[in-house]
């Protein structure tokens, strides 16, 4: 007969600040309620895989009910979080909010959400949760420990078949509470659809402000969702253009200090930036490689620009294409073995791939209109950009240039930066007029679940970083 799960530890896979993984006890487990006689679990295939499951192809137009009551708490303790029954209340809040951003859940309303007692965390009322129509379920606790830490228990439970489906628990520091709720909403995202995570991950932008010609623009940092906002820079020089570094440690931006435009990479520990190129020339467009070992970049020199790499510690630069024109945008392929670039050199923007030295240079874009800011897919298997026609909008295509598709449909849609798991688009779109400001937004790939990421002041040029350790 195999283990019952709720005898098993619970695993914790955290790894933030002075966090570690061990095994953490759940709450006492309680006896299973029985199946009634007749019925069947209905969401478990014949095949015996598990049966619950979201359509990630169907997105919005199918979400699945979830119910996520508040996360209840072995004694309510004061911590630098807060009490830790407040904190099990938002912890709840957050995973829902997560869920129904990415458009293929509906979590149930909270005046259906029954108080659930921390001995029931392991055993839930199946019968209460079915009447609300939720197909899924997640409970989990929230504990303060000794050290000042918070212990965060989730589990995720099919209603229909009344089982678990999975469990992780998380030690945090006070401060990364939010992570554990984040990550507790990846786990239930990714054992449902198959996909891989992002909710625990952050944004760079350039948060803007002031009237046009005159704009103050500051580099900017937050979490995916807008949370824990933080400037990085006091807007005395111009910024724009930010990407994160594969290591999560910095971020590399042109920025107009000394009136110049040039490449610096920002320290996020330190607080410290240093230029990359040290050349007279104008550098723009930067993007760390995958490996983390080199910076892609544009320069002008005598009328003409083309893409170069440097290593990111700096050095001489190394030129990688010599065309009439305008070469631009480059961008690694998630293993760096290529670049995607955009150039005008047929006589209008248009999307080209190449070998990473530089070879090999093939034309892939042949749509009417005009391409831009290309992007490659963290899985390798699309390419996001800027359709410029009449209106700029978001697409996708494959890396041979087929399957294009359009996922937005705005005035001003443009410079696109994909999601840790390559399943959603962060993008800018600005208003028009002389009042018009521009602000951050994503898409999935469904092209239908849109919204808007609250931002302090106006945003643009969203770069997604990669998913926190």
């Amino acid at each position: 007969m195999p283990r019952s799960l709720l005898t098993l530890p619970l695993t914790l896979a955290l790894a933030a600040s002075a966090v570690g993984a061990q095994d953490v006890p759940a709450p006492a487990p309680q006896p299973q309620q029985p199946v009634p006689a007749g019925q069947q679990p209905g969401l478990a295939p014949a095949n015996g895989q598990e049966g619950l499951v979201v359509d990630v192809e169907g997105g919005i137009s199918a979400p699945m009910p979830i119910a996520i009551p508040a996360m209840p708490t072995s004694a309510v303790v004061q911590t630098a979080a807060g009490t830790t029954d407040v904190v099990g209340q938002q912890l709840s809040q957050i995973i829902a909010n997560d869920l129904r951003n990415s458009g293929l859940f509906t979590p149930v309303p909270p005046a259906q959400l029954r108080t659930v007692s921390f001995p029931e965390v392991t055993a839930p009322a199946f019968d209460y949760w079915n009447g609300t129509g939720a197909q899924a379920l997640v409970q989990g606790y929230v504990r303060a420990n000794g050290d000042g830490t918070l212990t965060v228990g989730c589990y995720l439970y099919d209603v229909l078949a009344r089982s678990e489906l999975a469990r992780q628990g998380f030690v945090v520091s006070p401060g990364d509470w939010r992570r554990a709720a984040h990550k507790c909403a990846d786990s239930i995202y990714t054992k449902l659809t198959g996909e891989g995570p992002y909710f625990d991950s952050r944004i760079t932008y350039v948060s803007e402000t002031g009237p046009k010609g005159r704009r103050i623009k500051r580099l900017a940092i937050m979490d995916q969702d807008g949370a824990n906002h933080r400037f990085l820079t006091n807007g005395q020089s111009i910024v724009l253009t930010p990407r994160f570094a594969p290591n999560q440690q910095s971020i590399v931006y042109m920025s107009y200090v000394d009136k110049r435009p040039a490449i610096y990479v920002y320290d996020i520990g330190s607080g410290r930036q240093r230029l990359v190129v040290q050349n007279a020339a104008t550098t723009f467009a930067p993007r760390f490689s995958p490996d983390g070992r080199w910076i892609l970049f544009s320069m002008a020199q005598a009328g003409n620009t083309d893409i170069y790499r440097v290593s990111a510690q700096g050095g001489t630069p190394q030129r990688l294409t010599n065309a009439p024109g305008i070469d631009t945008g480059g961008s690694y392929s998630p293993d760096g073995s290529k670049i995607v670039f955009e150039s005008d050199r047929s006589g209008g923007q248009q999307i080209y791939v190449m070998n990473a030295d530089g070879s090999n240079q093939q034309r892939i874009s042949f749509g009417g209109g005009r391409y831009a800011t290309p992007v490659w897919s963290p899985r390798g298997d699309l390419i996001a950009f800027t359709k410029l026609g009449g209106a700029f909008r978001i697409g996708i295509m494959s890396p041979s240039g087929g399957g294009e598709k359009l996922l937005t449909n705005s005035w001003q849609d443009e410079g696109p930066s994909w999601s840790p798991n390559g399943r959603v688009i962060t993008f800018q779109r600005s208003t028009q007029g002389s009042s018009g400001k521009a602000d951050v937004w994503m898409v999935d790939l469904t092209g239908v679940n849109e919204r808007r990421i609250p931002t302090p002041l106006d945003g643009s040029d969203p770069a997604w970083g990669p998913l926190r350790p």
